[in-house]
């Protein structure tokens, strides 16, 4: 069975273009198979991420335009990297190519072998561990720059936020007004189906992500969730 590569792309919002990451995946890889989809949060949901990861097989090969693309959760990524390289798959970042599942078993490679006298390979032993850890640290400084750059943007958002409050611009529904209610049927299924408050798998945070909701709208929607069920019972 040959080996497959497959190319993942993915934006945050519909009105980003994703064609750019397309192009620069098959500019490298022509042959791979690309997997495309909108994904607005870190970790939930990223449904075509997961399909590869569980189809991917030892030898296979992952494409990303960047790490960002792969995980904005340093920790998350990270685990993702390790359990991944572990399983023998390649994977390549082409913004980042000195994080490539290639050049970081290059670097483990380089240790020096040991020469028999206990001293110096003390020294030789100390000097692979060092390697090893300079090689480790440049993939966490990746997935730690990809969530800073998140984290600043909602820092921002937040500055932003409170600026035009000072300014005495109105933030959010007016008191009193009506709240747009046409994504609140489908928003109240999908926690239905999935909140683990009701035998789904999600959790709150996770949940509202999914409802596309804001976790004060979620909580509103869930309080009426739960009142509706007490009172039929």
């Amino acid at each position: 069975m040959m080996n497959v590569i497959y190319g993942y792309c993915r934006i945050s919002t519909k009105k980003q273009n994703i064609e750019r990451q397309e192009r620069n995946i098959l500019a490298a890889f022509p042959t791979a198979r690309i997997t495309k989809e909108t994904y607005t949060g870190t970790k939930l949901n990223r449904r075509g991420l997961d399909k590869i990861l569980r189809e991917v097989r030892s030898g296979d090969t992952i494409v990303f335009d960047s790490v960002s693309r792969m995980s904005r959760n340093a920790i998350e990524g990270i685990e993702m990297y390790m359990q991944l390289y572990d399983k023998g798959i390649e994977l390549v970042f082409l913004k980042e190519p000195h994080i490539n599942t290639a050049t970081y078993k290059q670097a483990l490679s380089n240790s020096v072998e040991l020469v028999g006298n206990e001293i110096a390979d003390i020294y030789i032993e100390a000097t692979n561990k060092v390697l090893r850890l300079l090689a480790t640290k440049q993939i966490e400084l990746a997935f730690g720059q990809a969530q800073k750059e998140v984290d600043d943007l909602h820092q921002r958002t937040a500055e932003g936020i409170e600026t035009a409050r000072r300014k005495g611009k109105r933030i959010g529904t007016p008191q009193g007004s009506v709240l747009n209610v046409k994504k609140k049927a489908p928003a109240i299924t999908v926690i239905r189906k999935n909140s683990v408050r009701f035998g789904g798998t999600l959790n709150d945070t996770q949940c509202a992500a999914a409802a596309k909701i804001s976790r004060k709208t979620f909580y509103k929607y869930l309080n009426e969730i739960e009142k509706e069920n007490e009172d039929n019972e």
